[in-house]
């Protein structure tokens, strides 16, 4: 694999000009945030849905909208391309878009294999472009939040890392039409692969570890709870050992309510950040005995949790959603972008990712 290099040369424009593919749903959410960033002008959306791809572009004031993203390639003066299709799409679109000569941003996972992830870094390595995969929720404030408490010790040395998803898929919705099934149900993790990726990340950055070589052994248990033929797994639970430091994976259909949760528990205490209702909560030892610390840290739970609700209405009012991360990950992206730094998400995470995932897709990791 050839090596990422450290440095890239700087974009030097006072805007960067910039298409994106796909007009989905998360389009939206990319398209919004380079609206409120007053040196990116977009240029072109594409779509294979002539009325999606017009509709987005009007929404969004895009000059130039396509049903070929390729023709988008060839007549829009481009820097960056966003890549925003579904999955099994990414390996082909993402090359094109490299080969055109410019830089890629794109939606997780950048290849449905870690082979496929080599080869595609590999290949803008060697025009000296940047490929970066977008791990929003690392920056969503409720993780940044975790990271401080775990960076400054609060909760001592970490011992245990779990991520849990619990996500109603089966409660009717696009991922439940038996009629027009959802692309994803053809993915090798079917639905839950859409977020596998957030997972698996997520769960590594807070797992102590110098090289992916410290990772294992993996055990995933992956089921089909719900039964029938649309949905190839509903479930999964995985560990992840990291040393003496274990990790958990969870993704559940059947629960409630809906939530998506980072514990980590150390020596001295724990920290959970809950991203769909977003809190941060830490219970630790408090200087106030050993009787008076459950009380202490249930007072300052509660004064969380209240914090939260009227933070959550706030949000509503101001139609911030679990993608606020995506916005401060574009912002560094692009200041990376225009000085030649490193960006936010780098080759290491990115690999790491992919490795992980790949291993608990392996057969031989089953239970």
């Amino acid at each position: 694999m050839i090596q990422p290099a450290t440095s890239l040369y700087p974009i030097e424009k006072n805007k960067l000009s910039v298409v994106a593919v796909g007009g989905g749903k998360i389009s939206e959410h990319h398209l919004h945030t380079m609206k409120n960033l007053g040196f990116i002008n977009v240029v072109g959306v594409s779509d294979l849905s002539p009325s999606l791809a017009r509709f987005t572009a009007e929404r969004f004031n895009v000059p130039g909208w396509f049903t070929d993203y390729r023709a988008m390639l060839e007549k829009c003066e481009a820097d960056v391309v966003h890549v925003l299709t579904p999955p099994a799409t990414h390996d082909r679109i993402v090359r094109d878009c490299l080969t055109s000569g410019r830089h890629v941003i794109v939606e997780k996972p950048v290849s449905l294999s870690h082979s496929g992830f080599q080869e595609l870094w590999d290949y803008a390595a060697a025009r000296n472009l940047r490929l970066i995969e977008n791990h929003n929720y690392r920056f969503n404030d409720p993780v940044r939040q975790l990271e401080q408490i775990v960076d400054s010790w609060r909760i001592g040395t970490v011992a245990e890392v779990d991520v849990r998803m619990v996500l109603n898929i089966r409660g009717g919705g696009r991922y439940a039409d038996e009629n027009l099934p959802h692309p994803s149900h053809r993915l090798p993790a079917g639905i839950i692969h859409e977020f596998i990726s957030h997972l698996a990340y997520l769960l590594l950055h807070f797992m102590p570890h110098d090289d992916f070589r410290d990772i294992g052994p993996v055990q995933a248990a992956w089921r089909n709870h719900g039964g029938g033929t649309l949905f190839t797994y509903d479930d999964l639970d995985a560990l992840v050992m990291a040393g003496a430091v274990h990790g958990r994976i969870r993704f559940s259909c059947r629960q409630w309510p809906d939530c998506f949760e980072v514990v980590v528990r150390g020596s001295d205490g724990v920290a959970r950040a809950e991203l769909f209702h977003p809190t941060c909560q830490l219970t630790t030892r408090r200087p106030v005995g050993q009787h008076l610390t459950p009380l202490v840290n249930a007072l300052a739970g509660a004064r969380t949790i209240a914090s939260s609700g009227f933070g959550s209405i706030w949000r509503k009012i101001r139609n911030r959603t679990a993608y606020e991360g995506l916005s401060r990950f574009l912002e560094l992206t692009y200041e990376a972008l225009r000085t030649g730094g490193e960006p936010p998400v780098s080759f290491r995470q990115m690999d790491e990712t992919s490795r992980l995932v790949d291993a608990l897709l392996a057969e031989e990791n089953r239970i």
